[in-house]
Formats: structure tokens, C-alpha cells, sequence
């Protein structure tokens, strides 16, 4: 929906009994995808009883009483803060586990070829691999 819609719905004088999941969104100042985290996270409810996979809709009564306490929304801003903290710490935790050494690939097959080759490479220049002298330097 083109974003002159939430500005026509907020305008209503009246609002629809059922809300959808973006009309909530609007309607409490969240966006649209932090509703799916509340109602995950049990401070949203849908009515009925619906599947997982299929779309939600709010009594405009209920959110007119959460858009109204502060405490609720304190809450739900913290909800939703919570969730990306260990949404993003999970990525990070993965990104950590799965990272390799910084050593560019060419680099590492010169300094694997220098090893094999009999030359002496110190333990600390493990992630150094040694550079050929370049016959321009005139050494």
C-alpha cells in the first residue's frame, strides 16, 4: 500500500473493527514487521486462532487500550529492541564461527610453497608469508 494510505486510514473517523497486521502497525506506531514480534512474543494477540503461515487480524478495541498505556508500549518497544539484539548476536556469533584467517589466498600459497621448499619461516610470520625480492630493488 502506498504510504498516502496510512495517512487516509489514521484519518478515519472511525476505524474498522478488525485491523490487519499493517493497519495495527499504523495504528500503533509500529512498522508492519515488529507486529509479527509482539504477537510472537505474546504482547499482541490475533483473534482467533489462526495458523501460522496466514494473516493476522486485531480487535481495534484491544489496540485502542495498548495504544493508550504507556507501560504497554515501553514494553513492546523493549520487545522488539530484545529481539534484533539477539537476532544480530546470533549473526555475529555465526559470522564469528565460520570466519577464516585474513590471509589472501595467493599469499597463502606463496608462504605453503616457501614451506615445502625447505625455506625457514618463523612462527610469527605464519600469517606474513614471505615476498619475493623483486629484481627491480637491485637486491
Amino acid at each position: 500500500m502506498p504510504s498516502d494510505d496510512k495517512y487516509i486510514f489514521l484519518a478515519l473517523p472511525v476505524l474498522p473493527a478488525r485491523l490487519s497486521a499493517l493497519e495495527t502497525g499504523w495504528y500503533l506506531g509500529f512498522q508492519p514487521h515488529e507486529i509479527s514480534i509482539l504477537a510472537n512474543a505474546g504482547m499482541l494477540e490475533p483473534l482467533g486462532d489462526p495458523p501460522a503461515n496466514s494473516a493476522k487480524f486485531f480487535a481495534a478495541a484491544s489496540l485502542a487500550a495498548l495504544r493508550d498505556n504507556p507501560k504497554w508500549l515501553e514494553k513492546a518497544s523493549t520487545a522488539i529492541r530484545t529481539y534484533w539484539r539477539r537476532k544480530n548476536g546470533q549473526k555475529r556469533m555465526h559470522q564469528q564461527s565460520s570466519a577464516r584467517p585474513a590471509v589472501a589466498s595467493a599469499d597463502l600459497k606463496v608462504h605453503l610453497s616457501h614451506k615445502r621448499a625447505g625455506h625457514a619461516v618463523a612462527e610469527t610470520d605464519q600469517m606474513n608469508p614471505p615476498v619475493a625480492a623483486n629484481p627491480a630493488d637491485g637486491k
